[in-house]
């Protein structure tokens, strides 16, 4: 197909003659200036317009103008643990909002790879960046948001909101975690074991559960606390270790959902019932976790709202609605209980 042949490029030009506005008011639909009050229904015949005349935006030209990448960075841990996918859908709905792209980047939660996301981010391939990160610390973040990137973290507890314009959200994972490990408690439990981990929120969820233990006085064995990675496996031979103890645990508290899956495997190759023999608690409410046999009680985390809010906030930020110090939101959290415990 020659020049000639090519259909002609549709233009902002064409989509304001179509809408019968200004070329300046499709400007401001096509990169949603917030600054703009345009009416509903002069939008919505903008947008009409860009339908019927299959406008695509010319994104590297808009790159060029505005010296910006129009492109976010969410920075995970594992994509295969279906809780991040839930929050990176919340964190896309709010980028496709504002046309933005969205690129994944996988860490394995490896403090070397967490590093080697930030210097490749330093390259300014990106605008802003929601995070989780199991190792990287505020402070190394700084040289990001005093480049011009702005940063949202996904955190495991509390931060103290700072004169550096660094955001964040959490949940409460010490009280989730007394809250999940008390309900075990009130249902006659004494012997509860823990499945754990070295990295991530891990190390907060066993601080709720020693909160729980020891508000009701009950003794802490350390046998029944047990490392493993996050995931089936790892619950899986943490548990195999619990059930080779002469005194078995009458409850478990995983410090995810993969790993009390994992775990509910090891009980049923042993042949004990859930949850007549022994209890099974997990934490995130992954989709699967209604679906396992026995359903799985487990703490709820709304991940999608936590992308979305996540999200939000760093636009705030790249829009400049943002207050110069940073901000911590908390997230709400809920015990779900299933047929596990």
């Amino acid at each position: 197909m020659n020049n000639q042949q090519k259909k002609r490029r549709v233009t902002q030009g064409d989509v304001a003659k179509k809408a019968n506005v200004s070329q300046a008011m499709v400007s401001y639909v096509v990169n949603n200036n917030s600054s703009i009050t345009i009416p509903d229904e002069t939008r919505q015949r903008i947008l009409d317009a860009m339908d019927e005349l299959g406008y695509v935006p010319n994104i590297t030209a808009r790159r060029l103008r505005s010296s910006k990448t129009y492109t976010i960075a969410g920075i995970i841990p594992d994509i295969t643990n279906p809780f991040y996918p839930a929050f990176e859908r919340g964190i896309q709905d709010v980028v496709n909002q504002n046309n933005y792209d969205l690129i994944i980047y996988n860490t394995d939660g490896d403090a070397a790879m967490e590093r080697k996301c930030l210097e490749s981010m330093m390259q300014g391939r990106v605008d802003g960046i929601v995070g989780v990160f199991f190792h990287i610390r505020a402070m190394e973040l700084i040289n990001l948001i005093e480049q011009g990137l702005s940063v949202v973290r996904l955190e495991a507890m509390p931060k103290m909101p700072g004169s550096v314009p660094l955001d964040n959200i959490y949940i409460d994972n010490i009280a989730a975690s007394r809250a999940a490990v008390e309900y075990l408690i009130g249902q006659g439990h004494t012997r509860i074991g823990m499945l754990t981990s070295k990295e991530g929120p891990a190390r907060f969820r066993e601080m709720g559960y020693r909160e729980a233990m020891l508000a009701h006085q009950i003794t802490i064995d350390p046998e029944l606390t047990r490392i493993g990675e996050y995931s089936e496996d790892g619950g899986y031979q943490a548990m195999t270790q619990l059930l080779a103890l002469s005194a078995l645990p009458t409850a478990i508290f995983a410090a995810n959902d993969l790993m009390a899956m994992g775990a509910m495997l090891a009980i049923r190759e042993k042949k004990l019932a859930i949850p007549d023999d022994i209890a099974v608690m997990g934490f995130d409410d992954i989709p699967t976790a209604k679906l396992v046999y026995p359903s799985l009680s487990t703490v709820a985390q709304s991940q999608r709202e936590m992308g979305r809010t996540a999200a939000k906030m760093l636009f705030e930020r790249l829009e400049g609605t943002a207050p110069e110090h940073g901000r911590s939101q908390e997230m709400p959290f809920e015990l779900i209980i299933r047929d596990s415990t």
